[in-house]
């Protein structure tokens, strides 16, 4: 019997809907679509970020350094980068729903700071009973072990939760412990694929 459900943050829950902040900086660059988010997030700085052992600040700081830009330009490049990312407030609100029925938890991949971001939008608080993100616990997905300790969190045992996230090969590492996984394609979709896991799981 399904007892928690756990999703991804970036990708599934807040997603960039609008990209011409970016693609401003693309064209300057002499970038393709989606190329100054492979610079930002397809680093070593950026991967020592995602396990904590960096800050924003120096994964911009590479950034800079990178396309020879001042504190200002850098500053405005961050603000257009993160300018087109947009809370999915229907999504996050299925999750609600699922409370106090279901537990609920966040596992992300995300840079120190993450947590102070999230606390800031009331809704996911709502939504979420527990936020494990990789900047404050030392492990990144699809390592098993972040999966292990988002089960042993909330004392539930693999078979007894699902996972949603965008990204295939941590759908599979979720899989792999023995969760219930759920590859997130679009929101309506993903609705669907849980509210048949719950249906089925409860047979």
């Amino acid at each position: 019997v399904i007892k928690a459900l756990f999703f991804d943050i970036g990708g599934v829950l807040l997603r960039t809907e609008d990209l011409s902040g970016r693609q401003k900086w693309e064209r300057r660059f002499g970038l393709p679509d989606w190329g100054l988010a492979d610079v930002v997030f397809n680093n070593e700085i950026a991967a020592r970020a995602t396990i904590g052992r960096a800050t924003q600040d120096d994964v911009w700081a590479h950034v800079a350094v990178r396309f020879n830009l001042t504190e200002d330009e850098i500053a405005e490049l961050q603000r257009d980068f993160w300018a087109g990312d947009r809370f999915d407030e229907e999504l996050i609100g299925f999750v609600a729903s699922m409370r106090p029925r279901y537990r609920t938890g966040v596992i992300s991949n995300a840079w120190p700071g993450t947590q102070e971001f999230l606390a800031r939008h009331p809704a996911i608080s709502a939504a979420f009973e527990r936020l494990i993100i990789s900047a404050e616990v030392g492990i990144a997905k699809p390592d098993p072990r972040i999966f292990r300790l988002a089960l042993g969190a909330f004392g539930v045992a693999p078979r007894d939760a699902v996972f949603v996230d965008d990204v295939l090969e941590n759908v599979e590492a979720a899989r792999g412990v023995g969760m219930a996984g759920v590859h997130f394609t679009d929101p309506v979709r993903t609705r669907e694929a849980v509210d048949r896991l719950l249906r089925d799981k409860e047979q």
